[in-house]
């Protein structure tokens, strides 16, 4: 029997995950976008993002994965997608990711606050590199798989008016 993509969804395993669209201190006068390198992943660059751990909200997960994975927490809440959004992992990292089919995301925007410093040499580097690029840019960098889940939120940001 032929399944529709949200029934085919309701049989997956998703891991529950937070992601950060991170605005430059320029916002909002300037609209530019961080975006990292993966360390793991040959050329696959993202948004900050990480897994919710059990008993913690999305926004305690939000200011523990940025200060992990690009070394500060310090941003402030802009907006946030007003729906968790999901996708599948690819095979490859599907065997790595096990027992998870993907991830269901909720994603935040952010503003780093004025003097905030990156550091992607944490005590586990995720980023090889880093670089803020004008919105109309992003999808020059990002990964495959994650590209409509990223069209489907920055849309969401610039209807809104933040981007």
């Amino acid at each position: 029997m032929f399944m529709l993509d949200k029934e085919i969804k309701k049989h997956k395993n998703y891991r529950p995950n937070v992601a950060a669209i991170v605005l430059s201190a320029k916002y909002p006068e300037k609209c530019e976008i961080l975006i990292a390198l993966r360390t793991d992943i040959p050329d696959t660059w993202q948004f900050p993002q990480g897994g919710i751990d059990k008993g913690e909200s999305a926004k305690e997960a939000l200011f523990r994965e940025l200060e992990e994975e690009i070394g500060t927490n310090e941003v402030e809440i802009i907006s946030s997608y007003p729906k968790l959004i999901s996708y599948d992992f690819p095979p490859t990292i599907a065997k790595k990711m096990y027992p998870y089919d993907g991830q269901a995301q909720q994603y935040y925007l952010v503003k780093l606050k004025k003097g905030a410093k990156i550091n992607i040499n944490t005590k586990k580097p995720e980023f090889g590199a880093y670089k803020f690029v004008a919105v109309e840019n992003i999808y020059d960098y990002t990964t495959s798989f994650k590209r409509e889940v990223y069209k489907e939120v920055i849309t969401y940001f610039k209807k809104q008016g933040y981007i």
